[in-house]
């Protein structure tokens, strides 16, 4: 809670119309990176069918089941990370922290209902030939994932990245540890596994936040339940439609790719996975975990302490020289940071090119995939450097671009995945490679633009 605390202290004064911090938003755009921990344990658990002797179609079905819960969830409660975060962050420069938890709890009873009305509807009609434990397991598992990511949002807010890490690794150890003990039992026991991996996390992320909010909990007047988090004067449009747009294009190629007659074929129900395309962008998106670590430290700590410097010496009718000085530092900064992250995913995607063919060959992948997975890795790390760039549209209170880049990353990510649908496997890849790709480039040139301005804007913002 202290950390949050001092977080929110350099940014409540800078916009007291606005309520405060913006650039708390960016906590749910890093909580995008949370997926990859959550591909990475399922991936585990596909991996252990080789020691342990799982048939590979079961394995196939478990893992496309449990990716399809991550995928769904994810996009469903896009639109509510973004607006619980602001919210918090609202309240807790006011004043109220005891507003905090209750706010939560309406969140997660909406996403109970929401949750638990889709994955009802879908467990009844859409699998009707799977086992009523198959479809108990997918409700359970899809409830509980929404429930993590609203979770892991608040706490990435507190800045509790070691938190999130020791949850996922804790949850998905638990996850593959019930999974082979269960696999007698078939894909039932291998989801069992992963439910209870969920609930893992859940519980660890939960108790996280409740320490890190115990200072209120004690409070007479704090009230258990609380809907003003969805009162009309904390609603924010932009920041939902901002929560559901980024999680929709990391996962519009993989849908595109599922469902293509040519590339996908169903796997279970009306799951759908593609054997061409899954195991290379996933673990491309593992390797880029080092630089997220990177992006986050350089941002956290650098970036962000040079913004403050900058607008300190604006608050505090510093000199022109001063002033002049405090934004070209936060240049520099922004741009070692960045730099820093490209080198990091440089260093990280060399043990995925010199190592690609073993690593295909590990998940059954023929090395006919090794140029998929060499774009793969370069789109990844295109992502982290949207991740950063993002971040410090957030810092800056342009939420209208990111809403704009948001929209054209999901657009050129359906148009152009579509375009290598046609042209071919030999352009794999380069759909969402080339999306990502155009949408750095104008982000970049923007915030350049941004920066240059940004004396005058923050002067207008007092």
């Amino acid at each position: 809670m202290v950390d949050l605390t001092v977080f929110l202290r350099g940014r409540r004064d800078r916009n007291r119309v606005g309520g405060t911090l913006h650039a708390y938003g960016f906590a749910g755009v890093l909580s995008c990176g949370a997926w990859v921990l959550a591909i990475a344990g399922v991936l585990l658990i596909g991996v252990l069918r080789l020691p342990t002797g799982l048939p590979s179609a079961l394995a196939t079905q478990f893992q496309v089941s449990a990716t399809c819960l991550i995928a769904v969830s994810l996009i469903l409660t896009g639109p509510l990370q973004l607006h619980l975060i602001r919210f918090a962050a609202d309240r807790l420069a006011e004043g109220r922290g005891e507003a905090v938890l209750p706010g939560l709890h309406a969140v997660g009873l909406v996403v109970t209902v929401l949750a638990g009305l889709f994955g009802l509807a879908c467990a009844l009609w859409a699998f009707p030939q799977q086992s009523a434990l198959y479809r108990a397991l997918m409700l359970a598992g899809f409830v509980l994932m929404c429930h993590v990511w609203i979770a892991v949002t608040l706490l990435s807010g507190m800045r509790q990245y070691g938190s999130i890490v020791c949850a996922f690794v804790g949850g998905y150890v638990a996850a593959a540890v019930a999974a082979v003990a269960l696999r007698g039992f078939g894909l039932e026991g291998l989801l069992g596994g992963f439910v209870i991996g969920a609930l893992v996390l859940l519980a660890g992320t939960t108790l996280q936040i409740l320490c890190a909010h115990s200072a209120h909990r004690g409070d007479r007047t704090a009230r258990l339940l609380s809907f003003e988090v969805f009162a009309r004067r904390h609603r924010y449009p932009s920041l939902m439609a901002i929560g559901l747009l980024y999680p929709l294009g990391i996962w519009a190629d993989k849908l595109q790719f599922w469902y293509h007659a040519g590339t996908g074929q169903r796997v279970i129900g009306p799951l759908h996975a593609s054997a061409i395309y899954d195991v290379p962008v996933f673990l491309a998106y593992l390797a880029i975990v080092p630089a997220m670590a990177v992006f986050m430290l350089r941002i956290e700590r650098d970036v962000v302490a040079h913004y403050d410097a900058f607008a300190d010496a604006v608050r505090g009718g510093g000199s022109l020289q001063r002033i002049e000085e405090a934004r070209n530092a936060l240049v520099r900064a922004v741009r070692l940071g960045l730099y820093e992250i490209v080198k990091w995913l440089a260093l990280a995607a060399l043990p995925l090119f010199v190592l690609g063919r073993p690593l295909l060959a590990l998940f059954g992948m023929a090395e006919l995939q090794l140029p998929l997975l060499h774009v793969d890795v370069v789109g990844a790390g295109l992502y982290v450097v949207l991740l950063a760039t993002l971040s410090l549209y957030f810092h800056l209170d342009r939420r209208r671009e990111i809403l704009l880049l948001g929209a054209a990353f999901v657009a050129l990510n359906v148009g152009l995945t579509q375009m290598t649908l046609v042209l071919g496997p030999a352009w794999y890849g380069y759909g969402f490679a080339f999306a990502v790709l155009i949408v750095v480039a104008i982000a970049l040139v923007l915030l350049d633009r941004r920066l240059e301005r940004l004396e005058y804007e923050t002067y207008m913002l007092q």
